[in-house]
C-alpha cells in the first residue's frame, strides 16, 4: 500500500460514491484511497488496468471504510469515459465525485529518443501532443460524461488536479505547464457553466513538486542542488475529502493547495488557509 496517510479524517464520506482517475499511483491513489477511508464508495481508474485492478484487490479496509472497484479507463477515449461513469453508476447506484487526476508528466518527453532538449523547439512533437490531448481533452472527456448525472442529481464534485505557478512557467517544463494551465482554464469556466445545479468545480494542486514519476530527472537534480523536497502524495488527501463533502457546498470556481492544509484546525479553517486565488482569474475593472 501506497504512503498515503493512515490518520482516520474527521470528515466522514459515508454513501457518496467517487471516481478517480490516475489512481494506479502517485496523487490518483493517495486520494482514492484516503476517499475511501472516509467511508465512500471509491471506483480506482487508470489506463494501467494491471496495476490499478491489483492496488484495489491488495487494500486493507479498515472499520468505517467504503466500497473500492477498479476499472481501466482511457480518458483520451469517449467511448471508455462514458463506459465508466455508466458501470460506476451501476454497481454503486449514483455518482457524486469525479476526481481528474489521470495525465502525462515531462518524464514522458525526456524519455523520447526524439527529443533533443526539454526545450520547446527539441521536444518531440508527438509526445508533445499527446500529453496534450491526455491532460486537456481526457480531463474534459470525463467531466463530460460525468456532469450530465450529476445534474440530474441535484449535487456534485468535479475536482482538477493542476500544479503551482512556478510550475507552469518553469523553462523546460511544456508542454506540462500548458497543459495545467488549460486545466485551470476548464476549471474556471466549467465553474460558470453549471451554476445553479448543485455541481461545483474546483483545482486542487500539491504546492510543489511532489514525489510521483511525473518530476523527471533534470527537475529532481533541480529541486536537490535547492535543497527543497518533494512533497508526498498525502498532502492531497484531507482537501480532497473536505472537497467531496457537503461542507463545501458553494465552493466553486476555487483553488486550494495541499500542502497549505492544517489538519489541526476546523475543516472551515483549514479549507480558507489552502485557498489561493486562481493564477487566471482576471482583476477587477477598477484594477486593470
Amino acid at each position: 500500500m501506497s504512503d498515503t496517510g493512515n490518520a482516520a479524517s474527521p470528515i466522514r464520506l459515508d454513501g457518496k460514491v467517487a471516481i478517480v482517475t490516475g489512481a494506479a499511483r502517485g496523487l490518483g491513489r493517495a486520494m482514492a484511497e484516503g476517499l475511501a477511508r472516509a467511508g465512500a464508495n471509491v471506483m480506482f481508474t487508470d489506463v494501467d488496468a494491471k496495476v490499478v485492478t491489483d492496488i484495489t484487490r491488495a487494500f486493507k479496509r479498515p472499520h468505517g471504510c467504503g466500497d473500492v472497484a477498479a476499472i481501466p479507463c482511457d480518458i483520451t477515449n469517449e467511448a471508455d469515459c462514458q463506459k465508466l461513469i455508466d458501470d460506476t453508476v451501476n454497481r454503486f447506484g449514483v455518482l457524486h465525485v469525479l476526481v481528474n487526476s489521470a495525465g502525462k508528466g515531462p518524464a514522458l518527453l525526456e524519455a523520447s529518443p526524439q527529443t533533443k532538449s526539454l526545450k520547446f523547439y527539441e521536444a518531440d512533437p508527438d509526445v508533445w501532443r499527446e500529453i496534450i490531448v491526455t491532460n486537456v481533452n481526457g480531463t474534459f472527456l470525463m467531466a463530460r460524461a460525468a456532469a450530465p448525472v450529476m445534474i440530474a442529481a441535484g449535487w456534485g464534485r468535479i475536482v482538477n488536479i493542476t500544479t503551482s505557478l512556478p510550475t507552469m512557467q518553469r523553462r523546460h517544463n511544456s508542454p506540462y505547464g500548458v497543459s495545467k494551465a488549460a486545466i485551470e482554464a476548464e476549471t474556471l469556466i466549467w465553474a460558470k457553466d453549471l451554476e445553479g445545479t448543485g455541481v461545483t468545480v474546483n483545482s486542487l494542486i500539491p504546492g510543489g513538486a511532489a514525489d510521483t514519476d511525473f518530476v523527471h530527472q533534470a527537475s529532481r537534480k533541480e529541486l536537490a542542488a535547492i535543497g527543497r523536497a518533494l512533497l508526498p502524495p498525502a498532502v492531497m488527501v484531507e482537501p480532497i475529502i473536505w472537497l467531496a463533502s457537503p461542507l463545501s457546498d458553494g465552493i466553486t470556481g476555487a483553488r486550494f493547495v495541499g500542502k497549505l492544509w492544517d489538519a489541526r484546525l476546523p475543516p472551515a479553517e483549514a479549507a480558507a488557509k489552502a485557498r489561493e486565488a486562481s493564477v487566471l482569474l482576471a482583476p477587477p475593472p477598477e484594477a486593470r
